[in-house]
């Protein structure tokens, strides 16, 4: 049976020793987030995610969405899922108090989250693109806008999403087409968008649609889009659900996986928008929502690689086949092998370190908005930095997890029947939505490293730099290896900072040619420091548990630090050959 159950120890450990989870509890306003709230929060969202989401994903998967009649109708189940998750208070756990929510760190929304997307990737699309429109709200709404609309999306009984894509404007926002029209005290918007996720469906009494549009005096390119809310049903003065609005979803995709989120088709024939924001600046706007579900995004792929491990375990363990190479005559399960036990290790350790990376990540969040005023500057760049690395190279490495997951299957993996299929299509998506690995890649190298000449990358470096020099424990094999190969990982990023900074002023092509592998490199050396960081955190535990993790973060030294001279001689092979094939001869 494909089962799902919480990582809670292996999650109150990273928060604990890793994310400063005591640290953060003690900024101004996140009083409540003690130990046992935590700890209190994670069982009661590991019960629902078990329980309630879990089982719904494989008919999710079977079943998906469809459009009748102009309205979506999902899978079953899933809307009287969705009506409990609202009932039990789970949309406004992070949201303020001010706007009825609970007030936690951004850190408790990290685990609970990833209890979500484990369970029912799915579903979880749904309230996470609903919290990124309340913070896009928060941040850019006027005052009406916030006090008739966020109440509701906070509480999660109306839903959110994000409506940018059109046919001919995908990576290239300067292409879109879609109008808005001014009339009174709103607008009108004309025009079509496409990969709207959860842009339709019969969980929520209203839908609140964030649009990207034109104005009639808009400028050319980026810097003439605007961002407007576009309800489901017009919403009255008192609050009161009113008319429906005048655009609906008229296709709901067909996708390799996700099945059960439904991903719109919207057509806008005259639909009342209310400005978001200043007029021709709705970009930035967006990206108060982008930049939160890159995190998210980025998480899938620790939850998909979570999930699929599990079931992999489950299947290595009652699975016997083959002889014991120790020459006992007995068959065994296949965990005795070798190849096998490398392919988990490879998922585990890969998971732990995906793990440790998002929610570090995730508690950089929490202290920019809520640290010591002195410290809020370096915490922002260190998270503005570290978001493209964790949503590029989290779910690239979820590719091969996953797909290990079902190398481990043998034969049944391939059959829908066992589950494990069906992570590997769900995961493929996650390397491209919410903006593509390479996109990512360019991102961290243009904007985030070579913008600032380096020094939010030299700060983050200086940390890993004390990490590796604290594994100096000479009784333990296992930091010692750790020492070594992260020490040597290091240095291997370094020259990759060196060069690019050298020779992106002379080629014009040194980005778009050593993005990808820049990213990887970093994300795997950033892997590296957690493993290091949860080694450490090791020393102070005993008995098994510290000796699982000690043997877990060598394997990662072992089989994933060594990828990085690789990436690095791809890096320094620079653009010459690259460009130098003529278009017709691909």
């Amino acid at each position: 049976m494909d089962t799902y159950r919480a990582p809670l120890a292996e999650q109150l450990f990273v928060l604990r020793e890793l994310a400063g989870s005591d640290v953060i509890a003690h900024l101004p306003g996140y009083e409540d987030a003690t130990p046992d709230v935590i700890e209190a929060v994670l069982r009661e969202a590991a019960t629902f995610g078990a329980e309630v989401l879990a089982p719904l994903n494989q008919i999710g998967d079977r079943q998906g969405s469809r459009l009748v009649d102009g309205n979506v109708i999902t899978a079953a189940g899933f809307a009287a899922a969705y009506q409990a998750f609202v009932a039990a208070g789970w949309p406004g756990l992070i949201a303020d108090k001010a706007r009825g929510g609970q007030g936690l760190p951004n850190i408790v929304a990290v685990a609970v989250n990833e209890i979500w997307q484990s369970a029912n990737l799915s579903f979880s699309l749904c309230p996470m693109i609903t919290q990124a429109a309340v913070l896009a709200i928060e941040a850019h709404g006027s005052e009406t806008l916030r006090t008739t609309y966020l109440p509701k999306l906070v509480t999660g009984e109306w839903t959110g999403c994000m409506d940018l894509t059109e046919p001919q404007a995908g990576s290239d926002l300067a292409a879109l087409r879609t109008r808005a029209e001014p009339e009174g005290d709103h607008y009108r918007l004309t025009g079509q968008k496409i990969f709207i996720t959860w842009g339709d469906h019969d969980g929520a009494e209203n839908i609140l649609h964030l649009v990207l549009a034109r104005l009639p005096d808009a400028p050319p390119g980026v810097k003439g889009i605007s961002m407007f809310l576009v309800p489901k049903f017009l919403v009255a003065a008192n609050g009161a659900i009113g008319a429906r609005n005048e655009f609906r979803p008229i296709a709901v995709e067909h996708k390799l996986g996700i099945h059960a989120s439904p991903t719109c088709v919207m057509e806008f024939s005259g639909a009342i928008g209310y400005l978001v924001g200043p007029p021709h600046e709705g970009l930035a706007c967006m990206f108060t929502m982008m930049n939160r579900a890159r995190l998210a995004v980025g998480m899938q792929g620790l939850c998909l690689s979570e999930r699929a491990y599990q079931r992999a375990l489950a299947y290595a363990r009652e699975r016997i086949q083959g002889r014991a190479a120790d020459g006992r005559a007995e068959h065994v399960p296949i965990i005795e092998h070798a190849d096998v036990r490398r392919m988990l290790l490879l998922q585990k350790a890969g998971i732990e370190a995906m793990r440790a990376f998002c929610y570090t990540t995730g508690a950089e969040l929490d202290l920019a908005q809520r640290g010591p005023e002195s410290e809020r500057g370096r915490h922002e760049a260190r998270f503005a930095l570290l978001t493209p690395v964790l949503k590029g190279w989290c779910t690239e490495l979820a590719q091969e997890l996953v797909s290990l997951a079902m190398q481990v299957h043998g034969g049944m993996g391939y059959i829908e029947e066992t589950g494990a299929a069906q992570y590997v299509r769900d995961a493929r998506i996650s390397t491209i939505y919410e903006g593509t690995t390479t996109i990512q890649a360019q991102d961290l190298l243009g904007r985030k490293v070579l913008r600032d000449g380096g020094a939010a990358l030299d700060d983050l470096l200086a940390d890993i730099q004390a990490s590796a020099d604290a594994l100096t424990d000479t009784e333990h094999d296992e930091l010692r290896v750790l020492h070594r190969r992260l020490a040597h990982a290091l240095g291997l990023l370094r020259a990759a900072h060196d060069w690019v900074r050298r020779e992106h002023a002379r080629d014009p092509h040194a980005i778009g040619a050593a993005a990808a592998n820049f990213l990887m490199l970093f994300g795997t050396v950033c892997g590296g420091w957690q493993m290091a960081r949860a080694a450490l955190g090791a020393m102070r535990q005993h008995g098994d548990a510290r000796r699982a993790r000690l043997i877990t973060a060598a394997f990662y030294a072992d089989h994933f630090l060594p990828r990085c001279d690789g990436y690095l001689q791809a890096i320094l092979a620079g653009s010459g050959r690259l460009m130098a094939l003529p278009n017709d001869a691909f």
